[in-house]
């Protein structure tokens, strides 16, 4: 069984609870991938995804245009749209179990834990990846 950590994308991208929901949408904005690990003391907590932010302006019938960008930030923060159903496997975990995980459907990515440190990300495209590449 192939190791998880083989996978995984190591140091993801974090952003604080407490830090500001635009810098959250310029990080997702400015980035290749489409997943922020939220932190709490610098402890996942919670998962902040594009398909978040979406979602939470369509459920407030908002277009994020000029004016409500510069004032976002005065009306929600970070846990108005993150996941905090956070989901996690260890370190020793196996591909096939990040596969399961994510079947089990909801979530497009998985925190990995070393204890309880943030050890890395398994996304659904990093999946894909390592089934194309073992074909």
């Amino acid at each position: 069984m192939t190791a998880v950590t083989k996978i995984m994308t190591v140091d993801p991208t974090t952003i604080e609870r407490s830090d500001p929901l635009s810098d959250a949408i310029r990080a997702l904005e400015s980035a290749p991938y489409h997943h922020l690990v939220v932190t709490e003391n610098d402890k996942p907590i919670g998962m902040l995804s594009t398909t978040d932010i979406v979602r939470l302006l369509h459920e407030l019938d908002i277009e994020f245009d000029g004016p409500l960008r510069n004032s976002i930030d005065d009306f929600y923060s970070i846990d108005d749209a993150m996941t905090s159903k956070l989901r996690s496997i260890p370190s020793t975990a196996t591909v096939k179990d990040a596969a399961e995980v994510l079947a089990q459907g909801g979530f497009h990515s998985v925190v990995v834990l070393d204890g309880d440190e943030l050890a890395g990300i398994v996304t659904t495209t990093d999946l894909a990846r390592f089934i194309v590449s073992s074909s």
